[in-house]
């Protein structure tokens, strides 16, 4: 199989050499793989969108520092708990949205509701937010009680998620302009060519350097980094391992991602277990590392990374083992499965340096091994409606390519949303896998951890539900005219005030 990649991947890219020329300004121009399909901030979970907006324009009360700083005050000064069901924030004073409107507890409150609500789908209060109930209370202004329905201990941590937009928003629509409390405000947009954020001078923190970012698309990974190199970009956060070859410019780091392949565990033949383990089996992981991916990536058992509490040790990575990939589906077809079916592998395009390579891969490796596959791949907004509820009806089985965002520390921001039945995310209908995620929502210290583990046995080993392949390792390119250092956050946020100009 390693041959495969000798003949897909032979052709060499040339990097542009013309010297950079580097402009006298506070401004800077980020190039991005893909552009927004969406500017609410609700959605800012989706790494696109995050880049551009979390913590840019719309911010949130608590910030998990991803230098490894803790959890640390943003728009909420402190916050304790009031007893095992509440916790209570105190708010900054003196705030204003970048609409003119003032901040406060209302505005937190609302947030909350129309993350939560059925009508809009955000993807932060279905991520984040699923399967919890939580009642706010405002006890003035500049203070806002959060009682759960179930103790919930991870609470600050949770609203380090929760992008804070003003009450009069609408509940039920996407806004189109994003308006928020940050340091940086929407200027202007023209769709497929750039995103055009200036600095906020009206806002309640320190002032940034960075006075203007616009923002560019280009999906060619080769000039993304080529664009900083000689000048006309400043930051491209995704480019490949072959082109980060200039220490003084480009950064490697953990980037929080787990790369998979979700399974449509309802509908024959993937839901027989004999069948999504032979599939499993039919992927040589070696055979990516060094050649489509970089050869730092971590072979992956389990959608959380193995920094995350509650990862299992005793869940093992799937091998390679084609023999015995053929032989379960020969036994599942002996018993009726139709293991003939077409899969349709779902991909998605620019998702990270060597997607759509990686895809036809594991296409190859499929039918190497006796699947009927095909393989399509599809911009990102068509790629969400295939992945996130409600599924289309009249589906055929699919493997969705997908890559999973946990840089916080805890399996309930992947657990509830990827595997409960209630999941937007879901395919599985597990009771045991439900109650153990309910109970570890829950739960403390060594009891959490220990529920954790056992949720992680159960869908990654018991049931065996997905793919999973690699924890990620991310690059990016930085112009030597600003100090700044990529972190495991930049995958999904690219903070502007932490850049500095030299």
């Amino acid at each position: 199989m390693r041959n495969l990649f000798a003949c897909m991947f032979g052709v060499a890219v040339s990097a542009m050499s013309a010297a950079p020329t580097f402009a006298a300004s506070n401004d800077v121009t980020i190039v991005l793989s893909e552009d927004l399909d969406v500017m609410d901030p609700c959605m800012s979970s989706r790494s696109n969108i995050g880049r551009v907006i979390l913590q840019n324009i719309s911010e949130t009360l608590t910030e998990l520092d991803g230098s490894g700083g803790g959890l640390r005050p943003r728009l909420a000064q402190s916050w304790e708990a009031v007893d095992d069901l509440t916790w209570r924030f105190h708010l900054r004073e003196g705030v204003k949205f970048t609409d003119g409107s003032s901040f406060d507890a209302e505005d937190v409150a609302y947030s909350l509701e129309r993350a939560t609500s059925p009508k809009l789908s955000c993807e932060i209060g279905a991520k984040y937010f699923g399967g919890i109930e939580l009642t706010p209370k405002i006890i003035d202004a500049h203070t806002i009680d959060f009682t759960a329905k179930v103790g919930q201990p991870i609470l600050p941590l949770l609203m380090s998620s929760l992008t804070i937009v003003p009450s009069g928003l609408s509940p039920d629509a996407f806004m189109r302009v994003p308006v928020g409390t940050g340091p940086y405000v929407f200027k202007s947009r023209a769709i497929g060519q750039n995103i055009v954020l200036t600095r906020n001078n009206d806002y309640w923190g320190e002032k940034p350097d960075v006075e203007n970012a616009t923002y560019i698309f280009r999906s060619d990974i080769a000039v993304r980094a080529a664009m900083v190199q000689t000048g006309e970009a400043d930051i491209a956060p995704s480019i490949s391992q072959e082109d980060a070859n200039n220490s003084a410019t480009d950064f490697s780091y953990p980037n929080s991602e787990t790369l998979y392949l979700r399974l449509d565990n309802e509908i024959p033949p993937l839901n027989d277990r004999r069948v999504r383990e032979a599939l499993n089996l039919a992927i040589d992981r070696d055979a990516f590392r060094g050649t489509v991916l970089p050869k730092d990536v971590i072979l992956a058992s389990q959608l959380v990374p193995p920094t995350t509490m509650g990862w299992n040790p005793d869940v093992p990575v799937q091998p390679y083992d084609l023999m015995k990939a053929k032989a379960l589906l020969a036994e599942a077809k002996a018993d009726g499965v139709p293991v003939e079916t077409e899969l349709e592998l779902v991909g998605r395009a620019n998702m990270f340096p060597g997607s759509t390579e990686t895809m036809e891969a594991i296409l190859s490796m499929l039918q190497e091994a006796g699947f009927n596959a095909s393989l399509r791949n599809f911009d990102v907004a068509e790629w969400v409606n295939m992945y996130t509820k409600p599924y289309a009806e009249n589906r055929g089985p699919q493997l969705i390519e997908a890559q999973h965002d946990n840089a916080k520390g805890d399996p309930v921001f992947t657990m509830y949303w990827k595997y409960h039945s209630q999941g937007e995310q879901s395919t599985i209908s597990d009771p045991t896998v439900d109650s153990l995620i309910e109970a570890a929502t829950s739960a403390t210290g060594e009891e959490r951890e220990q529920l954790w583990k056992k949720v992680a046995a159960e869908v990654n080993d018991r049931i065996l539900s997905d793919a999973v392949l690699f924890h990620m390792v991310g690059f990016s390119r930085v112009s030597e005219r600003l100090d700044f250092k990529p972190t495991i956050s930049t995958n999904s946020e690219l903070q502007l005030a932490q850049i500095k100009i030299k």
